[in-house]
């Protein structure tokens, strides 16, 4: 430990004085040094406390004999030697007041720091981390392709030169092949489907001619079979490929097919699917748990300035099961046109748990009763990454705590809804109560402007919200999931730009909520919607359209 010297000044500098006494006689009025105070905060900002409570014990001492000194002044009437002023005493004793206090706020964050980091176990996760990069990493083994893949054979005869025996000259036998697997590929092909409808009639009495049923179309006078427009839809709305690149494509494949021809056929397809659409916000809105997230769709409009206008597709999912889109032509909390649902528009149909970031177009529907808001980690974690990314190491430790709850959450994945609740009690609230703990302590002493005076202020202004996971375990710690169904949105709209109009908005918001089923579920959207659009087009009742949900498809598939 370094010796501290107290020192105060009467008129000259600190480097005149070395160590003065506590009395002036020069007659200028005596100041707290500001080396003195420096040097204080130097060592609160260094964490060394004991220090800092040497200075003020020598400081308490000081001040001791100055009281003790201008009682002795005041009492001598008539004397001529100057005194110290009480202001400037008051002055000194300030400067002890923040010392104290700064003294008292460093233990308060100390401490703070120290419980945020027994909680989230970080010395022992930070220890687990390079056990695991210690470990030899297995060498991936080369898979299997999928048995489901046409095998055909491409047999590969020894040259001619080599057939012969170098011993004897005798022609070699065969005794077997050495098979190699090799992913190729045989390029698409175009193929016209003949559809032969069996004609029966009755040779005895001449009666009434049976056709067969007409093939499967989405479109009953269309041209195009329904894989392909399957395709086209997935191709579109899912890889991100307009449908002017599909036109070129079917071009190089030998067919001239008019982007008129292709537009029609998706907009059948978007309005056959459509009572799924329907079917699918029944569930969602029945759900145990909703998540719900929005992102901007940029839509043509000529009447605006800069020729495009933002439109908003919402996404809400239902217990992980159902993903819904609907389109609205603004981003404000109500829909603005005729049959549109904004997102306060659809909470007010709700009831229940809804998972969703912190906007203020939800802050009406979550002040009823019969709303419970549940907030998401990823937002609140961010702010601390954030701030972490602008070089104020402080936030280390909320991120290090977040590492945590969430290597819990990967050991919860497979348990129960029970399980995963009381799991979450016993190992993710102190971690939780840690960080909010932490964030308080710290909140009085950051500037809410700085990255991480704002992150503790959406912490501590959400923490109810971001909390409730820990008390049930259907909850998700984050509303990532939704984020991801956004992923596909993102993709397509970077590649066609915009919709056409609202009405192409609406349409998307139909193939989007196809699509985000199929992607919750692993199932192949080309085979799911070959399959189902053509019972579409003939006509579903509600019931049937809900046992057509991709989830319910699939199970119907596996059991078939």
């Amino acid at each position: 430990m370094r010796t501290i010297t107290l020192r105060v000044w009467c008129g000259s500098s600190m480097s005149e004085a070395p160590e003065a006494d506590a009395s002036c006689d020069d007659g200028k009025a005596m100041q707290a040094s500001p080396a003195l105070i420096d040097t204080v905060r130097a060592l609160l900002t260094e964490g060394r406390s004991e220090e800092v409570v040497e200075v003020v014990a020598k400081l308490v001492a000081d001040v001791g004999a100055l009281r003790r000194q201008l009682e002795e002044v005041a009492g001598r009437r008539g004397s001529t030697r100057e005194v110290v002023s009480t202001a400037q005493l008051r002055l000194l004793l300030g400067e002890l007041a923040k010392v104290k206090e700064e003294t008292e706020r460093v233990e308060e964050l100390s401490q703070a720091d120290e419980g945020l980091r027994e909680a989230a176990e970080l010395e022992e996760l930070e220890e687990r981390r390079k056990q695991k990069k210690k470990e030899p990493r297995k060498r991936p083994e080369r898979r299997r392709f999928p048995d489901k893949l046409r095998r055909v054979e491409n047999v590969i005869s020894v040259p001619v030169e080599q057939r012969r025996c170098p011993r004897c000259g005798a022609e070699r036998t065969c005794i077997g092949h050495e098979v190699t697997e090799v992913l190729e590929l045989v390029p698409a092909e175009l193929v016209v489907r003949l559809d032969k409808r069996e004609k029966l009639a009755c040779r005895e009495c001449e009666g009434e001619v049976c056709r067969a049923p007409l093939g499967d179309k989405v479109v009953e006078k269309g041209r195009l079979g329904t894989k392909l427009v399957s395709c086209l839809l997935v191709e579109k709305y899912h890889d991100g490929m307009p449908l002017h690149r599909q036109v070129q494509r079917f071009r190089r494949l030998g067919v001239d097919l008019a982007v008129s021809t292709l537009v029609d056929q998706v907009r059948h397809a978007a309005e056959a699917a459509k009572v799924l659409q329907e079917t699918a916000i029944e569930e969602v809105l029945a759900s145990h748990v909703m998540q719900m997230d929005g992102t901007g769709m940029p839509v043509l409009d000529k009447a605006h300035r800069n020729g495009t206008r933002y439109g908003t597709l919402w996404d809400y999912v239902g217990d992980g099961t159902v993903s819904v889109y609907l389109y609205a032509s603004t981003g404000k909390k109500v829909g603005q046109e005729s049959g549109e649902v904004g997102p306060e528009d659809f909470l007010n149909r709700r009831k229940g748990l809804v998972v969703a970031d912190a906007s203020n177009l939800f802050d009406a529907s979550f002040r009823r009763d019969d709303l419970i808001e549940c907030g998401c980690n990823a937002h609140g974690r961010r702010g601390f990454v954030k701030a972490l990314d602008r070089g104020d190491a402080r936030a280390a430790l909320v991120v290090g705590a977040y590492r945590r709850l969430y290597e819990i959450e990967r050991e919860a994945r497979e348990l129960s809804d029970e399980a995963r609740t009381k799991l979450r009690q016993e190992k993710s609230k102190p971690v939780f109560d840690a960080i909010l703990k932490w964030c308080q302590a710290y909140a009085p002493h950051e500037p809410p402007s700085s990255p991480l005076g704002a992150a503790i202020r959406y912490f501590t202004n959400h923490h109810e919200a971001l909390g409730r996971f820990l008390q049930d375990g259907a909850i998700p710690i984050d509303n990532s999931l939704v984020e991801r169904q956004h992923v596909r949105v993102a993709l397509t709209r970077k590649n066609f730009l915009f919709v056409g109009s609202d009405e192409g908005g609406h349409r998307a918001a139909v193939i989007y909520t196809v699509l985000g089923c199929c992607a919750l579920h692993d199932v192949d959207p080309v085979e799911y919607l070959a399959d189902v659009l053509p019972r579409l087009a003939r006509g579903v009742t509600r019931e049937q359209a809900r046992e057509l949900l991709p989830h319910r498809w699939k199970a119907a598939r596996a059991q078939a």
